[in-house]
């Protein structure tokens, strides 16, 4: 990755700079959590993180009879300057994680992230339990030094005492401690029946901490209010099936799961429209770009347009933007 120097050097002596990551993964915890604080804090792209070499094409797309050249997953970082008093964040969301060779990409994004001035290392993700639907997300946590664990602590976070962490959130953390570079690993708890589907309201509770521990003050009340939505659409699916359980209509003694959402091949035209105007008022004012997410997530599209959604986030803000 081409360094962007000028970003790095006008980085003030002393100031704290952040990074946190994100990658899919179960309940779109990490993703969610993260276009949520690109929306509010207003970030902008700053560089492409080029891991080209560690992913593998598995398949091609035809459309209309034409097979199209390969896609590679795509990694992108974004800054907020001034984020909270002293502290900038900057923000890495990876399309995908390769099948092998994440250790070698934790390590060449730490560098990266050393060479942007980073001091502190931030993992999101989602934590599956038999929690109930309508119950409120608790935060679990890892941290790489005692000074994180006393922070989660202090955040009333329930600290992970053993266990493993897979996928890149823990091999990341694991190459932050080898580096000596304070790394901290904050956990949402979702139902485990819906982690294949969208489940803001861990996002909230994880955003909630990070916000509490970086001094930082973030309105979370869109988020929030997604989230309640969301469980008031899963609590009722899930009070249907325990309807069916005991009705016998379904002979199974396994937890009843939430079916994928479909990803869809084409929009209805009114959705279609609806789409384009969020981009158009996105594109005017960046906080609107949530709910522009949200409704991608409704219509199971956000991979579909999720090129030209993180694209809204590219260079300074328009200055005719809202205030």
């Amino acid at each position: 990755m081409e360094l962007n120097k000028v970003e790095n050097e006008k980085r003030i002596a002393g100031k704290e700079r952040w990074l946190v990551t994100a990658w899919p993964g179960m309940g779109t915890v990490a993703v969610t959590a993260v276009v949520y604080l690109l929306s509010r804090l207003k970030m902008r792209q700053i560089d492409e993180f080029d891991a080209r070499e560690l992913f593998e094409v598995e398949e091609a797309e035809v459309e209309g009879g034409l097979l199209h050249a390969a896609r590679l997953p795509r990694s992108r970082l974004f800054l907020a300057e001034n984020a909270a008093p002293g502290l900038d964040i900057v923000l890495f969301l990876g399309e995908a994680q390769p099948p092998t060779g994440k250790f070698a990409l934790s390590r060449k994004l730490l560098a990266s992230a050393r060479s942007l001035g980073v001091t502190r290392v931030f993992c999101f993700a989602g934590w599956v339990s038999d929690m109930e639907p309508t119950t409120r997300s608790r935060v679990h946590g890892v941290s790489t030094d005692e000074n994180g664990l006393r922070d989660l602590r202090r955040q009333g976070v329930s600290v992970v005492s053993s266990g493993r962490i897979t996928g890149l959130n823990g091999v990341l953390l694991a190459a932050a401690a080898e580096q000596g570079l304070p790394g901290v690993g904050l956990l949402g708890e979702m139902p485990g029946l819906a982690y294949q589907l969208p489940y803001p309201s861990a996002s909230a509770a994880v955003l909630r901490t990070f916000a509490s521990m970086a001094g930082m003050k973030l309105d979370l009340e869109e988020l929030e209010q997604y989230g309640r939505q969301t469980q008031e659409q899963l609590s009722a699916a899930y009070q249907q099936a325990l309807k069916a359980l005991g009705e016998g209509e379904i002979e199974t003694a396994e937890e009843p799961q939430a079916p994928a959402p479909e990803t869809p091949k084409g929009l209805s035209e009114q959705d279609a429209r609806r789409v384009e105007d969020l981009f158009a008022d996105a594109a005017k004012d960046r906080a609107k770009a949530f709910a522009l997410k949200t409704e991608l997530d409704r219509l199971g599209a956000f991979r579909q347009y999720e090129d030209r959604f993180l694209a809204l986030f590219k260079g300074p803000e328009r200055p005719d933007a809202a205030p």
